[in-house]
């Protein structure tokens, strides 16, 4: 392998101090009774600081909003025995002298009514489809878009108060904020629909929203992705120029960090460039932007038809992206699947040691290790 010390270079940013630039992934694990993060989740974060991670993104939290959850057992963030927990995890990780940060997260029409603990709620979303030509979902109201807004306003601030070092909006991935970015799912014709630019007022409004609370050194990162789980295929801009008028209203709004979602990172994003999404977006915006998709395996992650979890995959070289990181296209690196199975995987790349990394299996996802 090639040499990793770049991996291993601090980062700062505002308050935010990292000692290298290995992220971990944010990953649903489904393992949180009663929407609580337990001593399982406290240990499976804890063990990933010890192993060398500088930033934990945590898996997906729950805003406070009653159709905020589509998933059994995935934890909430707001509530002060929640977030009693939560701070467990964060004292955690900084004793191994990580740093963490909530991904607060709304499912949108990913919620299917049925799901506990909110039972017949139903999801909703801006045009109520979750799909595109789907409608199925309730339609958001004003109210509702300002009472969301308000949510992640409130995750945010509870973020800082506990003692979190960052905060990620998921705004990715076909959940609730990408389906006002995405045309297909977002027909409205008051001043949240349209355009792109009015598409993208949802994620503006909450943004600023979120600044407004943790105030200008607290790092806000912004999750997003072209690939939607409802259309591995979909893409919210064709071009550069396209994507410049979607990226800097966003910037500007207040993201200080991009979080840029693809299934496999040494793709190229657009025609006559080796640039990743993540490349691009730094070369337009300027700020830092985290790649990931597939790093430290030889599989990507997407299920095949029928199935619905994770790809298995083996320890694959880290070479292309240390020399894309070398040149400058991106600024920190997220790690996924590699580091469930691995939980030390950070040092051990560190110590030249990946011949004792693990393949990922899909049984890996079913309890907290």
């Amino acid at each position: 392998m090639s040499d990793s010390s770049i991996l291993f270079k601090s980062f700062s940013l505002g308050s935010l101090e990292l000692e290298n630039r290995i992220v971990m992934a944010p990953m649903t694990r489904n393992q949180s009774p009663g929407n609580i993060p337990g001593e399982a989740s406290v240990e499976y974060y804890r063990r990933r600081a010890a192993g060398g991670v500088g930033l934990i993104i945590t898996e997906g939290t729950c805003v406070d909003h009653i159709a905020a959850s589509g998933y059994p057992d995935v934890p909430y963030f707001y509530g002060e025995q929640r977030l009693a927990a939560w701070r467990k995890v964060v004292d955690a990780v900084h004793g191994e002298g990580g740093k963490i940060a909530p991904q607060l997260w709304h499912c949108g029409g990913m919620r299917k009514a049925g799901v506990m603990p909110e039972g017949d709620v139903n999801g909703c979303a801006p045009s109520g489809m979750n799909v595109p030509g789907k409608v199925n979902r309730d339609v958001m109201s004003h109210q509702d878009i300002a009472d969301v807004i308000a949510a992640f306003a409130r995750g945010a601030a509870d973020a800082r108060r506990i003692g979190c070092d960052a905060v990620e909006i998921h705004g990715a991935h076909g959940y609730l904020i990408d389906q006002f970015f995405w045309a297909g799912t977002n027909v409205r014709e008051d001043e949240y629909g349209g355009s792109m630019q009015q598409r993208s007022r949802f994620a503006i409004e909450i943004i600023e929203a979120v600044r407004a609370e943790v105030g200008p050194d607290f790092p806000v990162i912004l999750r997003w992705s072209q690939w939607k789980q409802q259309d591995f295929s979909a893409r919210l801009v064709e071009n550069p120029a396209e994507l410049e008028a979607f990226l800097l209203p966003l910037s500007e709004a207040g993201v200080d960090i991009f979080h840029c979602s693809t299934r496999r990172f040494w793709e190229p994003e657009f025609a006559g460039s080796s640039l990743n999404l993540a490349g691009w977006t730094r070369k337009i915006t300027g700020k830092p932007a985290i790649t990931v998709g597939s790093v430290g395996l030889n599989h990507d992650f997407i299920p095949a038809p029928g199935e619905t979890t994770f790809h298995e995959g083996q320890p694959a070289s880290l070479d292309e992206l240390i020399a894309r990181m070398e040149a400058g296209e991106f600024d920190l690196v997220a790690v996924g699947r590699a580091l469930i199975a691995n939980p030390e995987w950070a040092n051990k790349v560190r110590e030249n040691n990946s011949d004792s990394l693990r393949a990922f299996e899909k049984e890996m996802l079913f309890s907290l290790e």
